[in-house]
């Protein structure tokens, strides 16, 4: 089969598209031909290795070089095979969901990381939600606890998490305040969001409006800075730790945030999602219900995963970038 792979950390300069084996599934495990792929940040971390404290970590990174080398986790596509202890899912099944290098014409999911597709979206839009949409459900209902009438504040409201996060804190009733650039204003104003502040004009912590809830998907603020903005006992959610550091590439803000927590009034929550299929099947129910709708700015086919990869870490995607596979050998 045709995949995205890679045998040393680097930029997307080391990724190739080669042909390689059909991955084997155990017995949890569903065998997935691939329709579409997400493009998020982990898989740049994946791809660079980076922050190095992550590789002891995180499962698939290995200290000199990636333990599996095929790129991408989002997917969404139809059921190939399934393995002998699943009973969720048989071969025809349309599914999304996180898999095991999804930047390939197959790959294997665990069965509790895949839901059935949403039924109103394309395959395309169904494999940009699971990561983003996970984080972005899990950072508003359970870390923010987000409760109707709440003046909410999301940071990167435009990013792949915050599209998400918009709508799914206007579906809890929040009145919700996006912070992004010129020229994606307009969209975050689309999700729903109430008022929107262009972080090159406007300042979010100036003023007299405090925030129940801020989630910072953005990484760039200081503590103190993201404080000033919320309410003496309002909760600052810390989802994106993007910064340019090697060792530890913004984490060191999430450990700061936790020791801090102990000693103020306000929540200070290092944010860590869960990729499970219950929270996959709740987002489903938001989709088909019209109350979240994921958002592509750009498809990028197989052979142009280092492109789209490229696109994302310059700061260009308005919502989220999808990679399609072709779906018969031949189209190669």
């Amino acid at each position: 089969m045709k995949a995205i792979v890679q045998d040393r950390y680097g930029s997307a300069d080391v990724l190739e598209l080669r042909d390689i084996a059909k991955p084997e599934i155990g017995e949890s495990e569903v065998l997935v031909r691939v329709h579409a792929a997400g493009v998020d940040r982990g898989v740049w971390h994946l791809m660079t290795g980076l922050p190095y404290f992550l590789r002891p970590l995180i499962p698939d990174l290995g200290l000199r070089a990636p333990k599996n080398p095929v790129r991408g986790s989002d997917l969404a596509g139809v059921v190939e095979a399934a393995g002998n202890n699943v009973t969720a899912f048989k071969p025809g099944d349309e599914v999304f969901g996180i898999g095991m290098g999804s930047y390939a014409e197959y790959t294997r999911v665990p069965e509790d990381k895949l839901a059935p597709k949403p039924a109103n979206v394309t395959f395309e839009q169904a494999a940009v939600v699971p990561i983003s949409g996970l984080t972005a459900l899990q950072a508003v209902r359970d870390s923010g606890n987000v409760q109707p009438g709440q003046k909410v504040l999301i940071i990167g409201a435009s990013g792949g998490v915050g599209t998400f996060a918009v709508q799914i804190a206007k579906s809890f009733g929040a009145h919700v305040t996006g912070v992004c650039s010129t020229t994606k204003v307009d969209l975050v104003r689309s999700l729903g969001a109430d008022h929107v502040i262009n972080y090159t004009h406007e300042d979010f912590a100036e003023g007299d409006q405090r925030y129940d809830v801020i989630l910072d998907t953005g990484g760039h603020s200081s503590l103190s800075h993201l404080r000033r903005a919320l309410t003496p006992k309002g909760t600052l959610v810390i989802v994106g730790a993007e910064t340019d550091g090697k060792w530890f590439g913004g984490f060191d803000r999430s450990i700061r945030a936790m020791v801090l927590s102990r000693f103020v009034d306000q929540q200070l929550i290092a944010f860590v999602n869960s990729e499970n299929a219950e929270d996959l099947i709740a987002i489903k129910t938001l989709i088909e219900a019209g109350k979240v709708t994921p958002t592509i700015d750009r498809s990028f086919s197989l052979d142009e995963a280092p492109k789209a990869i490229r696109y994302l870490e310059e700061g260009h995607a308005r919502g989220k970038v999808a990679v399609t596979v072709p779906t018969a050998t031949s189209a190669w």
